[in-house]
């Protein structure tokens, strides 16, 4: 059963957490970065890519950006920017983008959990990205950021947490993206407690996004624990920040491919390759977005192409086999365009599904790009499904929006 712990968060005073609260470390580079915080003296970012307050040749691996993310996060307290709740709460986070809510509670994940396999995976992690987190943790000594993790719904929390947001929440702002962000403070003892029991009746909890924080925040606590002789399993490290929310409330929005060359071929030569395992339809000018599973858009040459599996190309009883992620790869990337590691092939990038099919249009009218492909949203389900089978997904294949802002909450590992 799943294991949630309420802690003493550190919290930005509220007037100043529109200014406080960032987009998470890993959505811009350090240059993008840098130019969004900009003067902002608050901005979470000083704390989640510090390297924008240094030299901008240092090595971002360098043990001086994470001790400046120290520095930074311990200046914001000095400076009364940033406080401890007195006793052990929960929080409840809403983002409403569109019109659209997702209410996700906010406390401690177990690292155990983790370990054991209730807290479930279905993406694999890069060693280097990994271990920068890792030190991050290290040496800021908290967990600056929350993971977001999907659980299956449980009507008997939903209608707890929705009465706590009926009261007035502590923080409610709208970000420069127009999403608002609602976060309220769970402190009496006895929601507390009923949230916590609640919880424990649900059998898994799953990472929707932040597969390498996660991994980072529960090492560092295992790290901890093989240090300790006098270990209780109580301490603080044993426990890392995660927003848990209800699968039901969550959308995945598409993540697209664009390739930079048709490797040697002429756009008649790829479009008979393509027809071998796609029915094609030629929608000329007009942008094309998939309507349903195993049906592709492709843009080329300023035209747009419906592309459907036909029957015998994919299995739908194959938790990996059914995404179209995989069709993709096995029937277009890797036979005709040679691609066959989407993790290091330069010829192929991706494209998040909220910057929209314009976006794959313009990569592909600029000369940039020769080809783009629009895919249809892998679903909540088929990710719980990857995950129960132990199964991982190929790389670039969710795209969760809205997305967390960093600074809300800082759990402490001390």
């Amino acid at each position: 059963m799943a294991i949630l712990k309420a802690f003493k968060g550190f919290r930005p005073v509220k007037d100043k957490v529109s200014l406080v609260a960032s987009r998470p470390y890993d959505v811009m580079n350090s240059e993008e970065a840098k130019a969004e915080a900009g003067d902002n003296i608050y901005s979470f970012l000083h704390v989640v890519k510090p390297e924008i307050d240094l030299p901008d040749d240092i090595d971002h691996y360098s043990p001086l950006v994470y001790q400046k993310a120290k520095d930074n996060f311990a200046k914001l307290l000095k400076d009364g920017i940033f406080f401890q709740d007195k006793q052990d709460c929960l929080y409840i986070y809403q983002l409403t983008m569109n019109g659209k809510k997702q209410t996700g509670i906010v406390g401690c994940a177990a690292v155990d959990d983790y370990l054991n396999g209730v807290i479930k995976k279905h993406e694999l992690t890069r060693p280097d990205k990994e271990e920068d987190r890792k030190n991050h943790v290290r040496v800021a000594n908290m967990n600056a950021e929350p993971v977001f993790f999907a659980y299956p719904d449980l009507i008997e929390l939903d209608e707890v947490v929705d009465v706590i947001i009926e009261a007035e929440p502590e923080y409610d702002f709208v970000s420069e993206d127009g999403i608002r962000h609602a976060f309220w403070v769970v402190n009496d003892a006895n929601d507390v407690k009923n949230i916590i029991d609640l919880f424990a009746k649900i059998p898994a909890t799953y990472v929707a996004d932040g597969h390498h924080r996660t991994a980072a925040a529960a090492l560092v606590g295992k790290e901890r624990r093989d240090a300790n002789p006098n270990h209780t399993g109580k301490e603080e490290y044993n426990f890392f920040l995660a927003v848990h929310f209800p699968d039901n409330q969550l959308r995945i929005m598409d993540y697209n491919r664009v390739v930079k060359d048709l490797n040697g071929l002429t756009e008649v030569q790829l479009l008979d390759k393509i027809a071998e395992n796609f029915e094609i339809e030629n929608h000329e000018d007009e942008t094309y977005r998939p309507d349903a599973l195993h049906n592709f858009g492709m843009y080329l040459n300023q035209q747009w192409y419906s592309l459907t599996a036909k029957p015998g190309t994919f299995n739908d009883k194959d938790p990996i086999g059914v995404l179209d992620v995989t069709i993709l790869s096995e029937k277009i990337l890797e036979p005709i365009f040679n691609i066959k590691d989407l993790r290091t092939d330069k010829r192929i990038d991706f494209v998040g599904g909220l910057r929209g099919l314009g976006e794959l249009e313009k990569r592909v009218d600029s000369g940039e790009m020769k080809v783009a492909f629009a895919l249809y949203p892998v679903t909540m389900k088929q990710l719980i499904d990857i995950a129960d089978t132990g199964n991982i997904m190929p790389p670039k294949t969710t795209w969760f929006e809205p997305k967390l802002r960093s600074g809300l909450v800082v759990h402490s590992l001390e």
